[in-house]
């Protein structure tokens, strides 16, 4: 059994004394929380109809497929650094270690404004989706704020509870979603409305459609919530092996369920028809489907299997968010409170409650507003949090070429060649997507090439993260104490340890 810093205060002296609690996760278990985070019902119901109402294209079914090896083959590099530096900061920590403290910096910044994007987001989109269902079956209609502080406050207790309840949680409600996305796949590949088509699911014919491309965009958002298995590394029982486990499941299951999906509704629609049903339904395409087949009770079931998958992807995203702030706070970019746990629970206490405070204070502000929660929170907000975390996914393809390029852990040049080779190429794949999703920003938003928000999501990380890099300069040359703990995981609680 690996050891690692008691849970409890080891000093008073010492003021990042908390460590998350080890051994509790094996890889079933992360892969709920990794799982819960991609959101596989919200994808399958607003990503899949919204991906070809906007591209026009018919090649989706594939392009899940072909992210699907091109982040498996990202993987091979991200769960290799995973076993040689577990830590709560995952993407953050690689970046350090493969480009620099000063880069590290700016990825840390850089993940605290994308993941709390995500995090927030979602509380527009359970208050939107709720409120017409009580509607329908109560006759009362409560304003989506009201629902959002409900799904809030279960959020919030559940943050600083053991990692091992909130997996079982997750556990529930995820095998309840993937069971009804599966239980609608079938139902709808029993009714087809022409052939099978079986040529959507068929990379090399994407391949040569010139539709290719936006598909990739908005299929690689589907995959966001995958990179978050590091992140309980620290509290997992032989990291070595879960994280790597976990990591190449999620990606598999993803691009699995999501193709099939895809491919499902076109052969229920039909392949000529998908594109124009989809442009007319939108998010309710599912249900519309579920409705000509299933009794009104069980597309209620659905519906609110939807909500509650919402509810899971929030938890999910809470807890790797509230590590983010754990190692940043060890590592002295936050303040040291940070770096402190719940000793009954080993949960990231400090950091949880400020996510909980953060999104009570978007929740109250968008009300206050009259802002729409659907639109310009859970839409808007959401999907410049998954711009992010992609980006902060492509700089980590590069910092694994660089550490193992210079860090050989005794493997000779064939076999690092062997490691660097498939890391290599998703690499090249996602600077690619990166610059797809760039050009076609304005796209994927569903607003016009001129609105503000087209330049100003790019430009904010931009900032963030050159200003985190200058940061990281400063502290090298004032601060080499603080400087040389970034990026070093828990060792950063160590202060025996060299940190090297």
């Amino acid at each position: 059994m690996r050891t690692t810093p008691s849970t409890s205060h080891s000093s008073r002296h010492d003021p990042i004394a908390g460590a998350l609690a080890a051994d509790r996760l094996n890889a079933r278990a992360i892969i709920f929380f990794t799982m819960s985070a991609a959101a596989p019902l919200t994808v399958v119901a607003g990503l899949v109809p919204t991906a070809y109402a906007v591209t026009g294209s018919t090649v989706l079914p594939a392009a899940f497929l072909i992210m699907g090896v091109v982040l498996a083959a990202f993987s091979t590099g991200y769960v290799a650094m995973a076993r040689h530096m577990p830590s709560a900061g995952a993407l953050y920590t690689y970046i350090s270690r493969g480009l620099g403290r000063p880069a590290g910096v700016g990825a840390a910044w850089v993940a605290l404004i994308a993941y709390n994007c995500m995090q927030t987001g979602l509380y527009g989109a359970v208050g939107s989706a709720l409120t017409p269902m009580l509607y329908r079956w109560f006759g009362i209609s409560p304003p989506w704020w009201l629902i959002a502080l409900a799904a809030w406050a279960l959020v919030a207790v559940l943050g600083v509870m053991r990692v091992g309840v909130n997996s079982r949680v997750l556990a529930i409600l995820l095998v309840a979603e993937v069971t009804a996305i599966l239980v609608l796949d079938v139902t709808d590949l029993f009714h087809p409305a022409a052939d099978m088509a079986v040529e959507m699911l068929s990379p090399a014919v994407a391949l040569t459609s010139p539709g290719l491309g936006p598909s990739l965009m908005i299929a690689a958002v589907g995959f966001v919530g995958f990179e978050s298995a590091a992140t309980f590394s620290e509290e997992s029982r032989e990291p070595g092996r879960t994280v790597p486990r976990a990591t190449y499941a999620t990606v598999a299951i993803i691009a699995g369920l999501y193709a099939l999906s895809a491919w499902a509704m076109a052969v229920a629609i039909g392949p000529g028809a998908i594109v124009e049903t989809a442009r007319r339904d939108g998010a309710r395409t599912i249900f519309v489907l579920a409705a000509g087949h299933w009794s009104s009770l069980m597309v209620d079931i659905v519906q609110v299997l939807f909500v509650t998958g919402l509810v899971a992807a929030k938890v999910a995203f809470h807890g790797a968010t509230a590590r983010y702030a754990f190692a940043l706070g060890r590592e002295r970019l936050l303040p040291a409170a940070f770096g402190r746990t719940r000793p009954r629970s080993g949960a990231p206490l400090v950091g949880s409650i400020a996510q909980s405070v953060l999104g009570l204070a978007v929740i109250v502000t968008y009300a206050v507003a009259g802002l729409d929660p659907l639109v310009d929170l859970f839409y808007f907000v959401g999907t410049a949090g998954g711009f992010g975390v992609l980006l902060l996914i492509f700089v980590t393809s590069i910092a694994v070429i660089y550490y193992f390029a210079r860090h050989a852990h005794g493997q000779d040049l064939r076999q690092r060649l062997i490691r660097l080779t498939p890391a290599a190429m998703a690499a090249g794949a996602l600077a690619t997507i990166m610059w797809l999703i760039s050009s076609n920003f304005a796209a994927l938003l569903g607003v016009p090439q001129d609105h503000w928000l087209v330049t100003f999501v790019p430009q904010l990380y931009v900032t963030v993260a050159a200003l985190g890099v200058q940061y990281g300069v400063f502290l090298r040359w004032l601060q080499p104490n603080m400087y040389a703990r970034i990026g070093m995981g828990a060792k950063a609680a160590l202060p025996s340890t060299p940190l090297n």
